[in-house]
């Protein structure tokens, strides 16, 4: 079914399409016509309300979307704010915001990284990370746009390590898959599908789509491979997914199929990251010399995964008040987090734990792949609405950042100026709603 925002039967259909050329001046251009039709009422305006998502992928890691995209269709989607997020590079952030300020939409630039706490208290814990013990997710958000370059000189080397590894894991699928007479060529069939030539990263799910594409290649849509799947891989699909992948006109066949596959078959080829991972503290340090916002990213043990893409595992849940003070001690800012993905319960607990700590709370939905939605309805239940101003205060932290470094949110002069951190958010907002 289409929604208004991927609807090409209109005399815009070629600048919509266009919004993922290769070209990122011609997405650009695509994004000023569209805007203008928009400006004409040519186009129908989507509805405007107070949904926020801090946390977008791109193509500069893995995504349907381009930055210039990925703005598209958080306006049309009715977003008030929209914050990119991508995996070891912030390479997409001058174009997300360029986008952003040709359709009026408010936007902020993070970047998220796997890092290593085995020099903590929690070594040998797993974290939020389902594939490796004392390796974690973390997000840099609002980070200024005067920083960005430092910010990409800094992921540099480990884009390169995780470029070695990614080689690695390859060649254990081909090993994996030789019985069956399919083979990936990293250079041919997976560099390709991601920006990494161009200031991007290549991360698993590149590596599982190319996967993807090679079994309907071989055993094409439908019964056969869904049998391949399930009898030679031992992977069970429900019957949700077997009701996507018995479906040859589904448009999004391949994302479903890497859902399949990256829930049950990374333990198969994994190999564990070290070299690509900086210590935590390293982050906290960049965070801090750049006026961005550290965050750790709760996950909570997951029983019924939101993206497909998970198995029902335990996390941080356990020893959640432990995390938080080392989290404290380690100098982080802030907990992000996703509400559609935890129950009522774990989201409360966490937004306690906050409160408790000094930690400030930001959300987003993980953005990846062409089903998900990009307003979080859960977001809308008032018990989460400091989760607006949090946004809006990301925003604010890069305008006043950007000024002069001393001014970001958790600089000592501001903190001094403001120790209640409610009301430093409060301030922020303002200014970024001021933008």
């Amino acid at each position: 079914m289409k929604t208004i925002y991927e609807e090409y039967n209109t005399p815009y259909a070629e600048h919509i399409k266009n919004l993922n050329s290769k070209s990122p001046d011609t997405r650009l251009e695509s994004i000023r016509q569209l805007a203008g039709a928009l400006k004409r009422r040519e186009m129908p305006l989507p509805p405007r309300g107070e949904d926020v998502n801090n946390h977008i992928h791109t193509i500069y890691s893995f995504s349907p979307y381009s930055p210039a995209k990925a703005v598209w269709m958080a306006y049309m989607s009715g977003l008030a704010t929209a914050g990119i997020m991508d995996h070891d590079t912030i390479r997409g952030s001058e174009e997300f915001r360029k986008a952003g300020n040709i359709l009026g939409l408010p936007v902020t630039c993070g970047v998220e990284c796997r890092v290593d706490f085995s020099k903590t208290p929690l070594n040998g814990r797993k974290l939020n990370n389902p594939d490796q013990d004392s390796i974690a997710y973390v997000a840099i958000h609002a980070v200024p746009p005067t920083q960005t370059r430092q910010v990409e000189n800094f992921f540099r080397s480990y884009i390169m390590a995780r470029n070695e590894r990614n080689k690695k894991m390859v060649e254990r699928i081909n090993e994996l898959f030789m019985p069956y007479d399919v083979k990936l060529n990293y250079e041919k069939d997976i560099v390709p599908l991601s920006c990494l030539n161009n200031g991007g990263t290549l991360t698993e799910r590149h590596i599982l789509f190319a996967l993807s594409r090679a079994l309907i290649q071989k055993f094409d849509k439908g019964g056969a491979l869904i049998r391949f799947i399930e009898d030679n891989l031992g992977i069970k699909t429900s019957e949700r997914i077997k009701e996507y992948l018995l479906d040859d006109e589904n448009p999004y066949y391949e994302y479903d199929l890497m859902g399949v596959l990256k829930s049950d078959l990374v333990p198969e080829f994994y190999i564990n990251a070290r070299e690509e991972c900086p210590d935590v503290r390293e982050i906290i340090k960049l965070s801090r010399e750049t006026g961005a916002i550290s965050a750790y990213a709760y996950l909570g043990d997951v029983e019924d995964s939101v993206t497909g893409d998970k198995r029902p595992q335990k996390f941080e849940d356990s020893y959640l008040d432990e995390l938080f003070a080392v989290l404290v001690e380690l100098g982080f800012n802030a907990v992000t987090y996703m509400p559609s993905r935890n129950t009522l319960q774990q989201l409360m607990r966490v937004k306690t734990l906050c409160r408790q700590y000094g930690l400030m709370e930001i959300s987003g939905e993980d953005i990846n792949q062409p089903r998900q939605k990009f307003i979080c309805d859960i977001m809308r239940n008032e018990e989460f609405a400091n989760l607006r101003d949090t946004a809006w205060a990301l925003i604010g932290n890069e305008i006043a950042a950007s000024r002069d470094l001393s001014n970001a949110m958790f600089s000592s002069k501001t903190v001094k100026l403001y120790p209640d951190l409610e009301e430093r958010i409060k301030v922020y907002s303002k200014i970024g709603k001021s933008c």
